[in-house]
């Protein structure tokens, strides 16, 4: 029974997952507006997501106890498996940081729009589920 549930909420907790990871990457964006040399990053919220699904980007974590041991492939520089790729730059400008301020808080907004709209619908199936249960 609790594979059926599993399955009935996956998608939408990956797609959570992924919506909440790429808030972080639009809020550094935000952040990093007037560091010099800063290039903006987003992802492919598609591709990402059609990943973490088919299971090409599920990676187990790699327990270090030793200053020996080698670090974690993942530097900051893919999400979910997914690589970041840079946002090209509307307006090139003088200290080389290619932040738009308007199209990171319209991305970020649209973002945050589409992650509360994904809450909904897993509360919704969640309310599903529970009918069903207790008749």
């Amino acid at each position: 029974m609790s594979n059926r549930i599993d399955d009935a909420l996956h998608f939408n907790q990956t797609a959570l997952n992924l919506r909440a990871a790429r808030q972080e990457v639009l809020a550094s964006n935000i952040a990093n507006a007037d560091t010099p040399n800063y290039k903006a990053r987003d992802i492919n919220f598609a591709s990402a997501l059609k990943g973490a699904l088919d299971g090409t980007s599920s990676k187990l974590d790699v327990a270090t106890t030793s200053a020996a041991h080698l670090k974690p492939a993942d530097d900051g520089k893919t999400v979910m498996g997914q690589p970041l790729m840079y946002r090209k730059p509307n307006q090139p400008s003088a200290d080389g940081n290619t932040v738009d301020m308007d199209v990171e808080r319209a991305q970020f907004a649209d973002n945050a729009l589409r992650y509360e709209a994904g809450v909904r619908f897993i509360s919704d199936d969640i309310k599903k589920i529970l009918t069903a249960i207790t008749g």
